[in-house]
């Protein structure tokens, strides 16, 4: 394993790397310091779990990214972390573009809070049903009505995937025959989501129609750890796309106002990751399988 780091004012950013490092011109080499860097980023967890969160995405994330999502699967080992990380920290989330529902069902760990739909959706630990925002039920009769004019027979000639999300409808282009020809299928849709008052979002290989009405992972973190007296000490989020930059910042905002005492920022590298992703994390981890050695630090004795 090789650990890269950089510096860049007031921040210190590492890079743990089990496979593809990120470009040599923005990361020094530092050989045979990986678990020190590892210890001494996540300390502050650590040494303080009861009063910590940790709170991650799934595809990309826990789950390795495949060409259809119903495919995607948790491998047990990151499960059964996910198992002792819940018995140990404070408070402990998933947070995916997903239904809640799904994501449970998914992860497979019922002790712990999931946030679906990019945070639109919350379903807390013990809970049966996701508690979704009002200001989107509304828009539910719009979504559907939208879902069905897109869902012609040249979409599904392009091999284009819609998935109801409830408030959010994605389409997927990601194992199309022609990914280029889907792409400007779905780029028509997007033009007449906009026409028609409605917002788009773009991921890796996803375009989602969404209402115009804030959703985002940024306000899924700020309804977990930002309501009542609680405070933190320190707060983890784990993602690997777009969409995840909104945790990081609510994350940062929340330091800000002193709900949580430190921000750790993880972003997960692929090959076809946003950069962002990357700049703007306080650790880069290569993979789930990096994810995965991640989690094991959290919880080892």
């Amino acid at each position: 394993m090789a650990c890269r780091a950089s510096r860049r004012p007031g921040r210190a950013t590492y890079s743990f790397e089990t496979r593809v490092p990120p470009s040599p011109e923005r990361r020094a080499i530092l050989n045979g310091v990986t678990s020190a860097l590892f210890s001494e980023s996540l300390a502050p967890l650590r040494a303080n779990p009861s009063t910590s969160a940790v709170l991650l995405d799934i595809d990309g994330t826990l789950a390795p990214i495949v060409d259809h999502a119903s495919d995607a699967s948790v491998p047990e080992t990151t499960r059964q972390l996910m198992i002792a990380i819940s018995r140990r920290y404070g408070q402990v989330a998933c947070i995916s573009g997903r239904r809640a529902s799904e994501a449970r069902a998914m992860v497979s760990v019922g002790t712990i809070a999931y946030l679906g739909s990019h945070g639109a959706e919350l379903l807390r630990s013990g809970w049966t049903e996701a508690q979704i925002d009002p200001a989107l039920e509304q828009w539910t009769p719009r979504l559907d009505e939208f879902r069905r004019e897109s869902d012609t027979t040249e979409l599904r000639r392009r091999r284009v995937r819609i998935e109801d999300k409830g408030p959010i409808i994605a389409y997927h282009w990601r194992g199309a025959t022609d990914e280029q020809d889907a792409r400007a299928a779905i780029d028509a849709i997007a033009a007449h989501a906009q026409e028609s008052g409605l917002e788009v979002h773009w991921g890796r290989k996803v375009m989602e129609v969404r209402p115009p009405v804030r959703i985002d992972k940024g306000l899924g973190v700020r309804t977990l750890l930002g309501a009542g007296e609680r405070r933190f000490a320190a707060a983890l989020y784990v993602g690997d796309d777009t969409t995840d930059l909104d945790a990081f910042h609510a994350l940062h905002a929340l330091v800000a106002e002193g709900v949580v005492g430190r921000a750790i920022c993880v972003g997960v590298h692929s090959d076809d990751g946003p950069s962002a992703i990357e700049e703007e994390a306080d650790i880069v981890v290569a993979g789930t399988d990096g994810v995965r050695e991640l989690l094991a630090a959290l919880v080892a004795e």
